[in-house]
């Protein structure tokens, strides 16, 4: 019984760890939409699985520790619902991020995203008018655009180096017109009609040199916003498949254990069962 008893305590104290990290992507997401994205409604689903499993993690202990029934009762249900949320969460984050990719642009290093490519819940709240407002203006706000700027000796860095660089989607969505509107590079944020005609992509009227708009108002930067949170969300959705498994087998291990608690409080022989009921409940840990 002792043993049992500190098998679970044990796995509870692992599951305690392993909250961790998925509490750290919540945290991580969050500091990601501060400084770029700004969306704060993702990161919390993986924050509140993070509290809730460190919360039910030291439920566990303590039922463990002082052979509290209740709490082991408690402990188990609870985990498999935190278990099934995590296992909802990851299916919705990839299929809210299948679609959608930078498209390579000749004689550019960096890539460039465009609207049409991205659709489904994520590009519907991304684009709404209300989000959308809040979303630029953090960008806008985090000097996102003013940071791609490199200056050599008092000259701005030139054009064959600028279309070399990897830019990251925000920096190529928001902070330059696309490159099929014809505009002519004078440094990073600043780019003059060039002597052709501008492209048909909307996109061509919407770029201002006004620092305070650039193409925040773009579809190419909505574009580039949804390349950022998918790439986001597809690193924690990793993270997150490694914790499930870890959980998972935790959890069947303590389910283990705790029948075994069981057998030993009903002075069972190891290997035997008996009927405590009549008519057995149809769902028994």
């Amino acid at each position: 019984m002792r043993t049992s008893n500190h098998l679970i305590g044990l796995l509870n104290f692992f599951t305690f760890l392993a909250s961790i990290p998925i509490l750290g992507g919540g945290i991580w997401l969050s500091s990601r939409a501060n400084n770029t994205d700004c969306l704060k409604f993702l990161q919390w689903p993986l924050i509140v699985i993070g509290i809730s499993i460190m919360v039910v993690s030291l439920a566990g202990f303590a039922g463990a520790c002082y052979r509290n029934t209740f709490l082991m009762y408690l402990y188990l249900w609870a985990m498999f619902f935190i278990i099934a949320a995590l296992i909802g969460f990851i299916i919705f984050a990839y299929a809210v991020t299948d679609k959608g990719s930078g498209r390579p642009v000749m004689n550019r290093v960096y890539l460039e995203y465009y609207l049409q490519d991205y659709s489904g819940w994520l590009e519907e709240r991304v684009t709404s008018q209300s989000y959308w407002m809040k979303i630029s203006s953090c960008i806008r706000d985090s000097h996102a655009c003013g940071k791609t700027r490199r200056i050599y000796n008092g000259i701005p860095e030139s054009a064959d180096i600028y279309y070399l660089r990897k830019l990251s989607s925000i920096e190529s969505g928001c902070c330059k017109p696309p490159t099929e509107c014809g505009y002519v590079y004078q440094n990073e944020t600043v780019w003059i009609p060039g002597g052709g005609l501008v492209g048909a992509d909307p996109d061509c009227v919407r770029w201002s040199n006004d620092q305070e708009q650039l193409c925040y108002n773009c579809n190419s930067c909505k574009a580039g916003v949804l390349a950022s949170l998918k790439k986001s969300w597809r690193k924690v959705s990793v993270i997150n498949i490694v914790i499930l498994i870890i959980l998972v087998i935790m959890y069947m291990v303590a389910i283990a254990a705790f029948r075994h608690n069981k057998r030993i409080d009903n002075d069972e022989p190891y290997g035997e069962t008996r009927m405590e009921k009549a008519q057995p409940s149809r769902i028994h840990f």
